[in-house]
């Protein structure tokens, strides 16, 4: 892949993933306004969390991580990529359709293991009823990330990058029908009409999640069909390349979910305290915005081609590659951090606070999102240096990484919450981040060539440092005068459009006057491309 390709490959998925994340915050807006921050909510929440927690350390976290980098040098060198990619698909198949039955049967414990504090009262039913509904969805959303993975390291990235776009779909069409059906119950069942409609709301929700699944994995199979890897269910091998293939995802399992294993630390914290888990996703799924657009794009783009490059002896090229995606990710996201933390009342407020939501549960949910934007820029910086290990075929040396940063969360979120409360899990998970980013950094410097930084981002960092910080001054003061409008009617959402505006504004032209970034290099990357 070409330096111009690579950029190109970037934008790809980031403009995929950007339009999946407005449509996640239509249904996390939607899902707030009818539940709230009660108990169905939070229910939902767990249930739904825990196959995702599974696909990030199963697939996304360890199969991918370990799959893309042989299946990209079988495919460089035209080894028979076909029938590798058929083994594995044939083996998570099966590994996977054991590990969700086991999950069925098993939920109740799991649930225990995601948030104790369920135990003995009505949350606890529910999460471990919504769970067994939306468990299967981590064998469907798996195959579909196997897959995704094909067409990634084929240089396809589209209906990978446009599969998540699929799920939201599906989760907000069923919310509003449920809502639609929903609100005549009330008085048959003898509950409340609000009480009914969110357990109606609640219900749908999880039966829409394993249909989701279902959804995304034909959407990528038939891409993947299209583009030669018409991959089927068939008898699994253990072949030698499939050993060498679960000895490196064994690792990764921890590594490249590290952040899911930091948030299930979080998540137990916070179900000791009433709302506190609502109030720790929303928070999550808006830095998420920032971190899913830049971090997993690059994640995405840069590990196949840093394998490739590898396999080619590049090192110049490998060089360019990652010093180009981590000035694109620290351009990004730091901006997008320091609004995070200048403005996270004023966001919160005007998307979420409505119906059974709160200005409570407004002013709880800021104060984590303010938390977990100091620790954006280490998220996303994760995605950009993980690669240089996996593209080695490493990684053995980020799960001893994982393992000190999971010390660091669980030591911060559990000592810190007898004093501070829900508010320690945020906490701990930004730290951790930090801690695991360092540990990359300075592992990484053993690398040679290929893993060091160049003049150019080394020039650009500090200025978009300070870019980033004078257009935060400018949309703290914005927000200042404009707080009747952010907090009245129909016209907040005018005003919380003019502070992205200001900030978009401000901090571009700050950026290109002071030679923090240069939007014609981006501009000629796309045009090329064309």
């Amino acid at each position: 892949m070409q330096p111009i390709r690579l950029v190109a490959g970037i934008l790809t998925v980031g403009v995929w993933t950007l339009l999946s994340r407005v449509l996640g915050f239509v249904r996390d807006i939607l899902i707030a306004a009818y539940l709230g921050s009660g108990p169905v909510a939070e229910a939902f929440v767990v249930a739904f969390a825990l196959p995702n927690m599974f696909r990030r350390l199963f697939a996304e976290g360890a199969f991918n991580m370990a799959f893309v980098p042989m299946f990209s040098k079988k495919l460089e060198a035209d080894e028979d990529p076909l029938g590798f990619a058929q083994d594995a698909f044939s083996g998570m198949f099966f590994i996977l359709t054991i590990v969700t039955v086991a999950g069925i049967v098993l939920m109740p414990a799991l649930v225990l293991l995601m948030a104790s504090g369920f135990a003995g009262d009505e949350r606890f039913d529910l999460a471990v009823e919504y769970g067994r509904v939306a468990f299967p969805y981590i064998l469907l959303i798996s195959l579909t990330a196997l897959l995704s993975g094909v067409l990634n390291a084929s240089g396809r990235f589209l209906a990978a990058a446009a599969a998540p776009v699929l799920l939201n779909a599906v989760f907000i069409l069923a919310i509003i029908v449920a809502a639609g059906l929903g609100r005549p119950v009330g008085d048959a069942l003898g509950m409340s009409i609000d009480a009914a409609l969110g357990l109606r709301v609640g219900d749908t929700l999880a039966l829409s999640v394993p249909l989701a699944g279902l959804v995304q994995l034909v959407l990528v199979w038939w891409a993947a069909a299209r583009a030669g890897f018409k991959l089927k269910i068939g008898v699994p091998r253990l072949t030698p390349e499939l050993r060498r293939l679960a000895i490196i995802a064994a690792p990764a399992a921890l590594a490249g979910g590290v952040v899911q294993i930091n948030l299930l630390i979080g998540r137990q914290v916070a179900s000791f305290f009433d709302g506190a888990i609502v109030w720790l996703n929303i928070a999550d799924r808006l830095y998420q915005l920032p971190l899913g657009v830049v971090g997993i794009a690059i994640g995405v783009v840069l590990l196949p081609d840093l394998s490739r490059r590898l396999r080619a002896d590049d090192t110049s090229g490998g060089r360019y590659a990652f010093n180009r995606a981590a000035e694109i990710s620290l351009m990004l996201t730091i901006p997008a951090a320091v609004a995070l933390v200048a403005i996270p009342t004023a966001l919160v407020s005007v998307l979420f606070e409505r119906g059974a939501f709160t200005a409570e549960d407004t002013a709880a949910t800021a104060a984590a999102l303010a938390v977990y934007g100091l620790g954006l820029p280490a998220f996303v910086l994760q995605k950009v240096l993980q690669p240089l290990y996996f593209a080695r075929e490493n990684t053995r040396t980020p799960f001893y990484y994982a393992l000190v940063s999971m010390v660091v969360n669980a030591g911060l979120a559990i000592g810190l919450a007898p004093v501070i409360g829900f508010l320690a899990a945020a906490i701990g998970t930004t730290l951790a981040a930090w801690a695991m980013v360092f540990q990359l950094w300075r592992g990484s410097r053993s690398m040679g060539a290929a893993a060091e930084l160049d003049d150019r981002l080394k020039r650009r960092v500090m200025r978009i440092l300070g870019a980033a910080l004078l257009m935060g001054a400018i949309i703290y003061g914005a927000q200042l005068l404009l707080q009747p409008v952010l907090y009245g009617g129909r016209e907040r959402y005018l005003g919380l459009l003019a502070l992205v505006l200001i900030g978009a504004v401000s901090y571009f032209a700050i950026g290109r006057l002071i030679g923090a970034l240069s939007l014609a290099e981006i501009r000629t990357a796309i045009r090329r491309q064309r």
